[in-house]
């Protein structure tokens, strides 16, 4: 049997849905999750979906990834534009990586437009809301299929 997909998702994504809903859409992280378990499961995948708000609680699941997941699906939230532990520990993974952003952060302020995570990313897919997740995962079966 395959390793899962991890899907991590950062801070504040936990209020998807309902935090500044004409930024990041009406779909709430629930719906995400179901939306990528459908999508994995058409592919023959499985996804092990998180969130947290703790930058540590994080960076200990994408270590936990290098072992236990064939992939990794990452919405760093904020700490896309701060977190040099995330891109230390996404930088010391053998698996694939591709950054999703719900909004398009080119698009938006300034301080946004840099990403860290990016860095260690294979892939970025921003501005398509809940459809980048899907996106991600077809991207990762690609990688995957082809390693």
């Amino acid at each position: 049997m395959a390793k899962p997909i991890f899907i991590i998702n950062g801070p504040n994504l936990n209020l998807l849905g309902s935090r500044e809903p004409e930024v990041y859409g009406t779909e709430t992280l629930a719906d995400l999750e179901q939306r990528c378990a459908r999508k994995a499961d058409a592919l023959g995948l499985a996804v092990d979906f998180r969130q947290s708000n703790a930058e540590g609680e994080l960076v200990a699941w994408i270590q936990e990834a290098r072992s236990n997941g064939d992939g990794i699906i990452v919405n760093a939230g904020a700490y896309s534009h701060t977190s040099i532990a995330m891109l230390d520990a996404l930088l010391a993974c053998d698996v694939p990586v591709v950054e999703v952003h719900l909004s398009n952060i080119f698009t938006r302020e300034p301080f946004r437009h840099h990403s860290y995570v990016s860095a260690a990313a294979k892939g970025v897919i921003c501005g398509f809301g809940g459809l980048g997740y899907e996106l991600a995962i077809e991207a990762l079966a690609s990688s995957i299929s082809n390693a």
